[in-house]
């Protein structure tokens, strides 16, 4: 009965699990650390408040939570800023990328790396929001939503899948029917 220790399988489902789970856990601290550095630290400002709030909702410890918001009202902290990237994907599929960065040209030449490695290239600002309507911090696709299917299905998922495990990407958003929503 080699290779059926019941440890190894544990073993390596918690692996996958923790590496989830760490990748959310980063993504809301990147959030927090911008929310409190725009509200100084007040956790009863309203998007602070809200974002801790999301942060809870997936089990973040409040340690993380509670250094998180000490790095935005640090004197040292990075300036993070916010970045939307745009695209076209297989099938003619509009493609947002919300990011959280401290570098921007580092987290541009590496989006149009990963992009560029699925086939897709990166569009001017504008060229894909006109899909979309932006509503309180997130992106809404407008109708009809386009419907992809077969090998554009494929590679739009492996490339949404791609983008999605870049450390400074927050959410994706595309007009594809079942892929609208990506990310947290």
């Amino acid at each position: 009965m080699s290779g059926h220790s019941k440890w190894s399988q544990i073993k390596r489902q918690k692996s996958v699990t923790d590496a989830a789970k760490s990748r959310t856990f980063s993504r809301f601290a990147r959030l927090i650390t911008l929310e409190s550095k725009k509200a100084n630290g007040v956790l009863s400002a309203p998007s602070l408040a809200v974002v801790i709030s999301r942060a809870k909702a997936v089990n973040m410890p409040k340690e993380n939570i509670e250094r998180a918001v000490a790095k935005g009202t640090s004197k040292d902290s990075g300036d993070l800023e916010q970045v939307v990237y745009e695209a076209y994907g297989p099938g003619g599929v509009a493609i947002l990328i919300d990011a959280l960065t401290d570098n921007k040209n580092r987290t541009t030449q590496e989006i149009k790396h990963l992009l560029s490695l699925q086939g897709i290239e990166l569009a001017s600002p504008g060229a894909a929001s006109w899909a979309f309507t932006k509503n309180s911090g997130s992106y809404i696709p407008n109708e009809p939503l386009v419907e992809i299917v077969g090998e554009d299905e494929e590679k739009l998922g492996a490339a949404l899948e791609a983008i999605d495990e870049h450390e400074d990407v927050q959410r994706i958003y595309t007009n594809a029917k079942g892929y609208e929503d990506i990310g947290d």
